[in-house]
């Protein structure tokens, strides 16, 4: 698997929590919780600290992408070493100060994005676009924090001239899923991967026709299985930031990012589609 090798190893291991054996979650949990207790524990330490054989340990590491428990402690090692800072918990608490609050959030944002920018594929990135680029229209799936990055990102494309329209509706999803074809393009976003109101639209409209991209954070999903391209995102789920709120600014990178590049790619259509929307509103704001 190669969604562990970005810059953030603990990202990509959160990213597939979901997708592992409970065993292997559990792993994975410690993992995640405390990654400098991996680097400074040999197998044997770790087994017996997490109350798990050495054989399920070894199994989880190659169900995480690793070769080993070796290239996994490796591979937090270097992590710990670049940016420990990042590796230690810092969760909200109920009696933190508006202060850390403010401090938190704004980590654990920035966090989020880096992790997004480092394992956002720049090859599937550009396909994306390419798809986009000439769709005939392009459709959005998203369900609740969700379905505020798919107006968004619906909205950026008709800006541009682009033919899109978001829906976070399953039977209005599913009505217009069943009448795309071959040109037509759904970007489908969902944390989870397994949100039934995204996911039942989307295979409806690949099964149609049309091309599939997904946004989510867990690279073996449902979606990301259905999708024929796939951009994943990142966020920490905890208790006061939900997997919802956790990936939105992730996903709105993403979002940007395909902006930008369908801006670039489309560059005198965009700018002119530009211009004519700015001066309807500027001409509206003048009345």
């Amino acid at each position: 698997m190669s969604a562990v090798e970005p810059a953030s190893p603990v990202a990509a291991v959160r990213a597939v929590l979901p997708s592992l054996t409970p065993a292997a979650q559990a792993i994975a949990r410690i993992i995640l919780d405390d990654p400098a207790l991996v680097v400074r524990s040999t197998i044997t330490e770790f087994s017996a600290v997490s109350g798990t054989s050495e054989a399920t340990i070894v199994r989880t590491a190659r169900a995480l992408g690793f070769t080993g428990y070796s290239q996994m402690r490796f591979a937090l090692a270097a992590a710990v070493a670049k940016e420990p800072e990042r590796l230690v918990p810092g969760d909200l608490g109920p009696d933190d100060p508006l202060t850390d609050v403010i401090a938190k959030v704004a980590r654990a944002e920035s966090d989020a994005l880096a992790d997004t920018a480092a394992q956002l594929d720049p090859d599937q990135l550009g396909e994306v676009v390419a798809a986009i680029a000439v769709a005939r229209r392009v459709d959005v799936y998203g369900v609740a924090a969700s379905g505020l990055v798919a107006a968004d990102m619906s909205q950026k494309l008709l800006r541009i001239g682009l033919s899109s329209h978001p829906f976070s509706d399953a039977h209005l999803a599913l009505t217009s899923a069943a009448l795309l074809k071959a040109g037509d393009v759904v970007v489908a976003i969902s944390c989870s991967g397994e949100t039934p109101d995204v996911l039942v639209p989307a295979r409806t409209a690949a099964e149609a026709g049309a091309a599939l991209v997904a946004i989510t954070n867990n690279p073996r999903s449902s979606l990301a299985e259905l999708a024929d391209h796939t951009l994943v995102s990142a966020g920490r789920e905890t208790a006061f930031r939900p997997g919802a709120l956790a990936s939105r600014i992730s996903q709105l990178l993403i979002v940007d990012c395909i902006f930008v590049g369908l801006a670039q790619r489309t560059y005198d259509r965009a700018d002119a589609a530009i211009r004519a929307t700015r001066e309807a509103t500027d001409r509206y704001r003048a009345r």
